[in-house]
């Protein structure tokens, strides 16, 4: 398991976030040229692959998104206000854009194209495939769930030859423990919603994605999963601003 530590391309101090650059981002090569994934922050992700443009749940607390570049695709985990922003959504949408989202989403944005858990479908020339995500432990007061099963939904996106896995909120299920070739993960962290750095470890060691990103993960104490991690081959953890 190899660790990498955050390398900020500028000071979020200094520069407004509204601004492309102000974010963290990663490069990664693939067989069909350059994947770059910009880190926005909590469950917001802007991935740039072959002259598109993918957002994953945009929100508006986190930057100015009528600055960064329309979308070609976005796609929505659940329903919750941080992750589905009908506003943010009207900004970086296009006359083209595909909105890939769950059923309950679709009640608050118009003509989208709903994915059920288990489906797959490609779009744009994407390949795309819903994942659930959902809670078995954590739950609210009431006893129900924080994110109740076949509500939510993680992806899987292939482009190149790489496969990234989008969780969206979610503890680690059957479902995702059950992956295979993953090369890009991106896990929830925070608590009470989603899972524990040992959860996340747990998902991790089952299914081996190649690079392991912690997000959405609050305030929780991300040098947990490193350590947690460190003795797992073939596993390598990033930690980026995501909280």
């Amino acid at each position: 398991m190899t660790f990498t530590v955050p390398m900020m391309l500028f000071s979020l101090l200094t520069i407004p976030a509204a601004h492309q650059d102000a974010f963290d981002k990663d490069i990664f090569t693939t067989a069909s040229g350059n994947l770059e994934i910009t880190f926005i922050g909590h469950g917001s992700l802007m991935i740039r692959f072959d002259g598109k443009t993918i957002y994953i749940d945009p929100y508006s607390a986190l930057a100015d998104y009528s600055k960064l570049p329309k979308a070609d695709l976005i796609l929505i985990t659940h329903e919750h206000f941080d992750h589905l922003d009908p506003v943010t959504i009207d900004k970086i949408r296009a006359k083209d854009t595909k909105v890939v989202l769950t059923e309950k989403s679709a009640e608050k944005v118009f003509d989208g194209i709903v994915m059920r858990n288990g489906d797959v479908q490609t779009i744009i020339g994407i390949r795309i495939e819903a994942v659930p995500a959902y809670n078995i432990i954590h739950r609210r007061e009431n006893g129900q769930p924080f994110h109740p099963k076949n509500h939510g939904n993680g992806y899987i996106l292939t482009l190149g030859d790489k496969r990234i896995y989008v969780a969206g909120d979610t503890e680690n299920t059957t479902e995702i423990k059950a992956l295979r070739n993953v090369d890009i993960a991106f896990l929830p962290m925070n608590l009470p919603y989603t899972m524990t750095p040992e959860m996340v470890a747990d998902a991790a060691q089952a299914f081996e994605p190649k690079v392991l990103y912690p997000y959405h993960y609050g305030d929780t104490d991300t040098s947990r999963i490193v350590a947690l991690l460190k003795n797992t081959e073939h596993i390598e953890v990033r930690i980026r601003n995501m909280k």
